[in-house]
Parts: structure tokens; C-alpha cells; sequence
């Protein structure tokens, strides 16, 4: 149901990483898209973007895929571009929406001409490879997708035609 509340929970080996509201915009199939205006404390900057209050951000979270894929629009509405996030699938209970990082990221920049893959070291270090080998292997599938799409221009249409096959 549109305009209802959320609450949108990270977590990442067992642990809360950042909890946030947001306010849900559709809810189809095994998608939820929200939106959330940036909810870290200040400015973080990554090099390649920063994300800074005012920014706001339409994530689109899958009860079958293995990634989140996060629009992100400077307060003036300028469109920064889209950081993906390779999780488990969402779970998306009530007003509950809790997303499982795995580590690996992307970033695909507004105009399509950078697309980085992030995190990977920290990603061979969590160990989830020989925890659970199957996770890595749909991670690494994931981001792999991800990257392919992001290289076709197409990472924006993940929001706009929901669920594909996972």
C-alpha cells in the first residue's frame, strides 16, 4: 500500500548497521520501492559521490533477488545515480523490512560512464565464502548481474519492471 510507513533495517554479520523510516511508494509481487531521505549522521564521502543530508534515495528492495538497488537524488533533485547493495533476499514483514548485507556493492554513476564494483576485499574477508558457500556464489552472481546491467544503461529499469527471475 502506498504512502504507508516502514522501517528499514540493515544488518551485517548479525548486527545492525543502520536503521531507518521510510515511506513506501509500491508494493508488487516481490518488490517494495521506498523512499528515504539520506539517514546517515552528515556527509560521507566515497570519492566517487557523496551523500549528504537533504539527498534522497527511492530503494527498491526483492523478496528474490540478492541485490537492493538505491536511486540516489541530490536535494535539488538531481539524480547522483544508483548504489546497489548484494544482500540476501529482503524480508519484508508489516512495516518491517530487514536486508541482510553481504559486503559486495556497486556504484553506476547518474551518466552511465562509471561503473565500480566496491567492498570486494571486504567481502573475501567475511568469510562467507567457506560459512556459507552458497550465499558467496549468489552474491557474486548478483554483482555480477548488476555490473552487466549497469554497463547496458539499464540499472534504472530494475525499479521501473520489478521482479525478474533471481
Amino acid at each position: 500500500m502506498s504512502g504507508r510507513s516502514v522501517e528499514i533495517t540493515l544488518t551485517k554479520a548479525g548486527r545492525t548497521k543502520i536503521r531507518y523510516p521510510a515511506e513506501v511508494l509500491t508494493e508488487e509481487g516481490a518488490r517494495l520501492s521506498v523512499r528515504a531521505p539520506w539517514a546517515a549522521e552528515g556527509v560521507r564521502d566515497f570519492g566517487f559521490v557523496r551523500f549528504e543530508p537533504g539527498d534522497v534515495f527511492v530503494e527498491h528492495y526483492w523478496r528474490d533477488r540478492w541485490f537492493t538497488v538505491k536511486e540516489v537524488r541530490s536535494a535539488d533533485g538531481a539524480l547522483k545515480g544508483w548504489y546497489c547493495d548484494i544482500t540476501r533476499p529482503a524480508v519484508i514483514e508489516g512495516s518491517a523490512v530487514v536486508i541482510e548485507d553481504l559486503d559486495l556493492d556497486l556504484w553506476v554513476s547518474a551518466d552511465g560512464s562509471e561503473v565500480l564494483r566496491l567492498d570486494e576485499d571486504e567481502f573475501t574477508a567475511s568469510g562467507l565464502a567457506a560459512s556459507d558457500p552458497e550465499a558467496a556464489a549468489r552474491a557474486v552472481e548478483a554483482l555480477d548481474e548488476l555490473e552487466a546491467l549497469g554497463r547496458e544503461g539499464l540499472i534504472e529499469l530494475l525499479g521501473q519492471r520489478g521482479s525478474t527471475s533471481a
